[in-house]
């Protein structure tokens, strides 16, 4: 019985600060620890990317981006990072430790949740994307792995490995990049999202929360993809009745095919889920919010004063006629003065609701039909440049020119803009119109003899047809690759362009050997390694039984699966019976029968007397079988 090699991470000293405990989890890029944090004497989760990723840039800046973009975020709902650096070879990211489970395990344990699981989970992961958003942070890996629930019952959203800022909006041109089941119809056609790209993921994983299934379900990734590029997600009512209408009506807002009809970020969508929480949760359980207490008169208690209350002390009281015309001068004078207060402050206010009414006046035709009104940046990806730019300036934008390798748009046709197509921009805006150079041209990393999935993982920016080309061969072992062939099917170079496609030609294997078997055992093995049988004119053979096969070739070179292989078989050995010769026949007509069956013969006759003697004697006798080519010997008796 064997037993698993220990893990080196475990009671490592990392940059002399984090002492590893134990492993919790491991993904796709990096593996996650529980560690001390001896310094500060806390628990943390420390990220440390996989040794043979440590040598790739491109991995190590998505590493890296992961710590920029979450320690950018401080909110309740997103998981804190409290450190990233690097200590020998080894890259690392320390995070909030949350003991815990994964919306993706509770789905798993639960199935389906209720709307009210869902609204409060949703509540949560909307609030911390919110922040993100409002960060300039797009997240672009939206899924249950990525929303943890703590066991105190907090939610927070973690994982922003594949985040960017939103002005980025950068092509992945990998559609890995992201779980497929929930990447938006905008990252699958054209390789860019946006906070909408993020709210389209939300709306997969509501669905998943409510109906205990994905909307989209496919053999392959690239059935799946095309079903989010065509189809509209189906409403969770369809599947489950006891979805609400209000969640109905949110997912389908959410996972709208166009970005421009979905929320514009996670916050609109976090406001029209509190709308309608109270409806959901029903009468008997609404969100408690400290409301406004107003007291009626009935409700003051008796004996109280109230505002009209007038409390009189003792005085000396004035005269009825002095009280009154001192009275009637002072209401005089106040209501003259109060006039022409209230005359002066008309002007003030009928010359402000001027001012304000022309300020709105000129905002509003600033911002609605001036050089400050938004307008949607057109499509203008594999135009040419000069109608592109035709577009952009009737739309009211500036344009500069600029170029960009692009592994689909043709070389001088428009590969995108910057801002991209379908975005709302103040008019007047400078727009980066991208004229395409084609793709990049990379090299190519040396496969050849190395495992297929190890060669497709060197060729990860490529594209690798799924099946590969399988060939025979005695040299290289099976599963191992023999060539790497282009889009035309021949060897590929020391270069290639990106996202090209390539064919992997793996080895099968030898050709079986059936060389010595029974023909019908030879066929079986033949058609089993999916080869197609044909047969060549039989031989005789001493060495080989009868209907056994003395040699199997190849008919094409290299052999490929549907090709024929050639098998000869035996006839078995080549004997004659030898005739009777010694009656009635001279020497020269037995030596003539017996040539004619390609025997060798031999005489004690001279020659000169062949014609004349009869012969008497043969070796063999006659009726023995002999192999052609063999000795009889005729003699005078």
């Amino acid at each position: 019985m064997t037993t698993a090699p220990a893990d080196p991470m475990i009671g490592r000293l990392v940059d002399g600060r984090y002492q590893v405990r134990s492993r919790i989890a491991r993904g796709g890029m990096a593996t996650v620890y529980l560690a001390t944090d001896l310094r500060l004497e806390r628990r943390v989760a420390i990220k440390v990317m996989h040794g043979h990723l440590a040598d790739d840039n491109s991995f190590k800046t998505r590493f890296v981006q992961e710590a920029r973009s979450a320690a950018r975020l401080a909110h309740p709902n997103v998981v804190n990072v409290f450190d990233q650096g690097q200590d020998s070879d080894m890259a690392y990211l320390v995070m909030e430790y949350l003991p815990g489970i994964t919306l993706r395990e509770l789905l798993k344990d639960y199935k389906t949740l209720t709307p009210e699981q869902t609204v409060d989970i949703m509540d949560a992961v909307l609030a911390g994307l919110a922040a993100a958003h409002k960060a300039g942070i797009v997240h672009r890996d939206l899924k249950p792995e990525n929303v943890l629930l703590a066991d105190d019952g907090r939610i927070k959203l973690g994982d922003f490995g594949l985040a960017r800022a939103t002005s980025a909006n950068t092509a992945t041109g990998q559609a890995l990049l992201g779980t497929i089941a929930y990447l938006s119809p905008e990252l699958v056609t054209r390789g860019v999202a946006d906070a909408r790209s993020d709210i389209y993921s939300v709306g997969i994983m509501m669905y998943e929360m409510l109906t205990g299934a994905q909307p989209y379900v496919g053999e392959a990734p690239m059935a799946i993809a095309y079903q989010h590029a065509n189809d509209s997600v189906p409403t969770p009512s369809s599947k489950n009745p006891n979805v609400p209408a209000e969640l109905d009506e949110l997912v389908l807002w959410a996972t709208v095919r166009d970005p421009e009809e979905r929320p514009r970020d996670a916050r609109e969508m976090l406001d029209r889920l509190r709308e309608v929480e109270p409806v959901i949760r029903g009468p008997q359980s609404p969100r408690t919010e400290q409301g406004t207490m107003v007291l009626t008169d009935a409700a003051v208690p008796a004996g109280a004063a109230t505002a009209a209350t007038q409390v009189i002390g003792p005085r000396v009281a004035p005269t009825a006629t002095t009280t009154l015309e001192a009275s009637e001068g002072d209401d005089t004078t106040a209501l003259a003065k109060g006039a022409e207060r209230r005359k002066r402050r008309g002007y003030w206010i009928f010359a402000l609701v001027l001012l304000l009414t022309g300020l709105a006046a000129g905002t509003g035709w600033y911002f609605g039909a001036g050089p400050g009104a938004l307008a949607t940046v057109p499509e203008t990806a594999t135009l040419l440049p000069d109608r592109a730019t035709e577009l952009l300036e009737e739309a009211g934008f500036e344009v500069k020119l600029g170029q960009r390798n692009d592994p689909v748009v043709p070389v001088d046709k428009v590969s995108g803009t910057d801002p991209e197509a379908g975005r709302q921009v103040r008019r007047g805006t400078t727009i980066t119109l991208f004229v395409s150079i084609g793709p990049r041209m990379l090299s190519v990393p040396a496969v050849l003899g190395l495992p297929e999935a190890d060669a497709r993982a060197q060729l990860k920016d490529f594209t690798v047809a799924e099946q590969n080309a399988g060939q025979f061969s005695s040299d290289v072992a099976a599963g191992s690759v023999i060539a790497v062939l282009d889009a035309d099917g021949a060897p590929v170079g020391a270069t290639y362009a990106e996202l090209r496609d390539l064919t992997l030609v793996v080895s099968l294997g030898p050709v079986p050997d059936v060389t010595g078997l029974p023909v019908g055992e030879a066929a079986a093995a033949i058609e089993q390694a999916k080869l197609v049988v044909g047969y060549a004119d039989a031989e005789f053979s001493d060495d080989v039984p009868a209907d056994h096969v003395i040699s199997a070739t190849p008919a094409t070179d290299p052999v490929r699966q549907g090709d024929t292989i050639v098998l000869t078989l035996s006839k078995g050995q080549d004997l004659v019976e030898v005739p009777n010769v010694i009656t009635g026949q001279t020497i020269a007509q037995a030596r003539a029968q017996l040539e004619a069956l390609e025997f060798a013969v031999t005489s004690n006759v001279p020659a000169f007397l062949e014609g004349a003697v009869i012969a008497s004697v043969q070796s063999p006798a006659p009726g023995e079988m002999l192999k052609r080519g063999s000795e009889v010997t005729v003699n005078f008796g």
